[in-house]
C-alpha cells in the first residue's frame, strides 16, 4: 500500500492575499465610523445647546437680566432649569447673553458648535 500526502491547506501566498483585504477593507472603514462619530457628537452637543438656549431664555425673563453662566442653569437644585449637561467631546460652554448665540468650544479638542435660535 502506498501512503499519499494530504494537500489540504492554505499557502502562505493565500493567506497574505486575505490579510491584505482585510487590511483593504478596514482603511476604508476607518474614516467612514469617524465621520460618523463626529456627526453623532454635533448632533448630541447642538441639542445641548438648544436645552441651554431655552433655559436662558426662561431665566432672562424670570430674573430679569440679560447675562447667565450655564452653570446658574445646570444642577439639581429647584432653581436651577436643567437636571443634567453630558458632555460628549470634552467641550466647554460659553455664558450666555440675551439675544446672542449659544457655543460650545473644545468639541473633540479643535471644533466650535454654535446654536442661534
Amino acid at each position: 500500500m502506498q501512503k499519499q500526502n494530504s494537500k489540504k491547506g492554505f499557502t502562505l501566498v493565500e493567506i497574505m492575499i486575505v490579510v491584505v483585504i482585510i487590511g483593504l477593507l478596514a482603511a476604508m472603514a476607518i474614516p467612514a465610523f469617524q465621520k460618523v462619530r463626529a456627526s453623532s457628537q454635533d448632533k448630541a452637543i447642538s441639542n445641548n445647546l438648544r436645552q441651554l438656549s431655552a433655559a436662558a431664555d426662561q431665566y432672562f425673563l424670570e430674573n430679569g437680566v440679560s447675562a447667565v453662566t450655564s452653570a446658574l442653569l445646570v444642577g439639581t437644585e429647584s432653581s436651577q432649569y436643567i437636571k443634567q449637561v453630558q458632555t460628549v467631546a470634552s467641550e466647554t460652554y460659553s455664558d450666555l447673553q440675551q439675544g446672542s448665540a449659544v457655543t460650545a468650544s473644545g468639541v473633540a479638542g479643535n471644533r466650535t458648535i454654535t446654536y442661534s435660535n
